[in-house]
């Protein structure tokens, strides 16, 4: 099924893309602004420290450009743009999460990352729902609870793989 049909379908009552909630495992968190994040360790290859990429023409403003990762060409997305959050100053915090999408590598520009948190079921709620036609809630997939940390957990590769990224062929995103 397409992404861009779930919110439709939600609407109309016949799919709940977040009924069943996001499986235990290993979440790797960081921060864009104050808010924290967390998503599945197994789509992170490696983070690299930050480094101005090549900018491409005609590009939407959240596709920062690109970088030559030991002769692999890839797109780098900064998420605070994606997601709407206001813009940050790039620091010595600033890094890149190499993530291995669907068979493609993608980087993803945050503020920092923290730490690798192992989550029970338990631990996990489901995500809010809201308003679909206000707010696009389609990649999270639930909140975590560690203690008094509140994570939103993302489901990464449906959101670098989403239409609007223009980063898969339609094909493989489908």
């Amino acid at each position: 099924m397409e992404a861009s049909n779930v919110p439709a379908l939600r609407q109309q009552g016949a799919v709940t893309a977040k009924s069943h909630g996001p499986a235990s495992g290993e979440y790797l968190t960081f921060r864009l602004g104050s808010e924290e994040y967390g998503i599945d360790i197994l789509k992170v290859q490696e983070i690299r420290s930050y480094e101005q990429p090549t900018r491409i023409a005609n590009a939407p403003d959240f596709i920062k450009g690109v970088v030559n990762l030991r002769g692999v060409i890839v797109p780098i997305v900064d998420l605070r743009l994606k997601l709407g959050c206001p813009t940050a100053e790039y620091n010595s915090f600033t890094v890149v999460i190499v993530l291995n999408v669907k068979n493609r590598v993608v980087g993803a520009v945050v503020d920092s990352v923290s730490d690798v948190l192992e989550l029970n079921r338990d631990a996990i709620r489901p995500a809010p729902e809201l308003n679909a036609a206000s707010v696009d809630t389609s990649f999270i997939t639930g909140i975590g609870a560690v203690g008094e940390r509140m994570l939103i957990l993302m489901d990464i590769e449906g959101l670098m793989s989403s239409a609007d990224m223009g980063l898969m062929d339609a094909a493989i995103a489908a």
